[in-house]
């Protein structure tokens, strides 16, 4: 079994900032990438930021330098620094994470519970 583990998240008022963390556990061999969604009510999931295990990162466009994802592998953990915080990033933020698992060797991709950013005007 592998489990996401989420904190972080909160009430803030606009412009201000949130940094959320995600830790994986369990036994799992190795985690490939680990990242972030965020999903409003009634609307689509959308990807924020991933980082695979050479630390190399993708952002999708609507964080125009907002926000910034890091990872500490030794912990298997990853950070999302959520700043300059606007009503519309009101979400659920969801963690994500693709592993390799023993008893055979497979692949599986894992999703944490949410942990919600509220921003008020």
């Amino acid at each position: 079994q592998v489990q996401l583990v989420e904190s972080g998240g909160g009430l803030v008022q606009a412009g201000g900032s949130l940094r959320l963390s995600c830790t994986a556990s369990g036994s799992l061999v190795s985690i490939n990438a680990m990242g972030w969604y965020r999903q409003a009510p009634g609307k689509q999931r959308e990807f924020i930021a991933a980082s695979n295990s050479e630390n190399i990162t993708k952002y999708a466009d609507f964080v125009k330098g907002r926000f910034t994802i890091s990872r500490d592998n030794a912990k298997n953990t990853v950070y999302l620094q959520l700043s300059n915080l606007k009503p519309e990033d009101t979400a659920d933020y969801i963690c994500n994470a693709a592993v390799i698992v023993g008893g055979p060797y497979r692949y599986l991709e894992v999703w944490g519970q949410g942990t919600l950013v509220s921003v008020s005007s």
